[in-house]
């Protein structure tokens, strides 16, 4: 046998174990596109890649090999995302608003393979995903310039859902008319409520009678179905393509940096796992002189960080409250199981809707 002959005996048996490993890793594949289905987690995990290839590539102990194994490596990866693409194409995903909405929007930048379906409220957005004829729900929780979105917390506190990651989506509102239509001739802007107050200086400014609707599409649909030039909405790019109007002006948002907080609920309970460096919980405290302060305390005596504290009424009882937390810790840890342990005894329930790692940008 020559030497020619033995290098392709080495690769036929080499490419034979690597046939039994892909298909082995390949199932393995069709489970996470399974679980990412069953939380409502996109396909897309960019720090997971990375660190898969610094790991992998250190196991190559051949300098003149390593490029060429990362090479491989990232053509492995590219290859589960198709195949999870493929696996994920019927998965369906609520938002609240209709098509050319920042939440339809941002609903098929996290999900590109999924079906958004959008629903008339926050309510039938939710309740679609409890019923199970949607896979998961993408909902606005905080605004930076507005604040809370407190029916959404309400979902959160009285709902069964739970979140499986929260994301954060640049919102962009523009000056949307008519073609034809110039500044001067805007009389009425109509918008979402929250549309209108992130660019309420530019409204006064320009002297509008504010009009609300009930979101950003919506008031883009009215206007171009008006055909009047009087009349803009504000709203997203995306919904000025979508109904055939133009952008007289662009980032009219008071700030720059103006950005919504999503977060996508799914049926799949919120399990503590130790790469988690985020929660959320909600919680209700027993009716005693100092319960909110020592559940307060308990937190952070545990070594945990409260990046907020908001309170929403119970709506059972006249000045009773629940309370919603975002914390920095893992709960999966020791001090995490102590926590909860301890916060059992001043609370009156204590609620995990969330673990993870970190907030992603959209």
């Amino acid at each position: 046998m020559t030497e020619l002959d033995q290098a392709r005996l080495l690769i036929n048996e080499t490419d034979s174990e690597m046939a039994r490993l892909f298909e082995q890793r390949m199932e393995a594949v069709r489970m996470v596109a399974r679980y990412k289905k069953e939380n409502g987690l996109p396909i897309d995990d960019f720090d997971r890649e990375e660190a898969i290839i610094r790991r992998n590539s250190s196991l190559v102990a051949d300098e003149e090999y390593r490029s060429y194994y990362v090479n491989f490596l990232r053509s492995t990866i590219d290859i589960s995302k198709q195949f999870q693409h493929r696996l994920l194409d019927g998965m369906r995903v609520a938002y609240s608003g209709v098509e050319g909405a920042f939440a339809n929007i941002t609903a098929e930048k996290i999900f590109p393979d999924a079906s958004c379906i959008g629903y008339a409220d926050f309510a039938s957005a939710y309740e679609s995903v409890v019923s199970g004829e949607c896979d998961c729900v993408l909902l606005p929780v905080e605004n930076s310039s507005n604040g809370d979105v407190g029916k959404v917390l309400d979902l959160a506190f009285f709902g069964s859902l739970c979140i499986s990651g929260v994301y954060e989506a640049e919102v962009v509102q523009n000056l949307l008319a008519v073609k034809g239509a110039t500044l001067s001739d805007i009389k009425q802007v109509i918008s979402h409520p929250q549309a209108l107050g992130q660019c309420a200086p530019y409204i006064e400014k320009n002297g509008f009678e504010p009009i609300e609707a009930v979101n950003t599409a919506v008031a883009a649909k009215m206007v171009a179905e008006s055909g009047r030039t009087d009349i803009a909405a504000i709203g997203s790019e995306e919904a000025a393509e979508k109904f055939g109007l133009i952008k007289l002006e662009g980032h009219i948002n008071e700030k720059s940096n103006n950005t919504t907080r999503f977060a996508v609920f799914s049926r799949s309970q919120s399990v503590p796992t130790p790469g988690d460096k985020r929660f959320i919980m909600l919680f209700t405290v027993k009716n005693a002189a100092g319960s909110l302060g020592r559940a307060v305390s308990v937190i952070g005596e545990h070594g945990f960080n409260l990046r907020a504290l908001k309170s929403r009424p119970t709506k059972d009882l006249i000045w009773d409250y629940y309370f919603y937390v975002e914390g920095e810790g893992n709960l999966a840890s020791v001090g995490g199981r102590a926590m909860l342990a301890e916060l059992a005894t001043c609370c009156n329930n204590v609620k995990v809707i969330a673990s993870y790692e970190k907030e992603q940008k959209v």
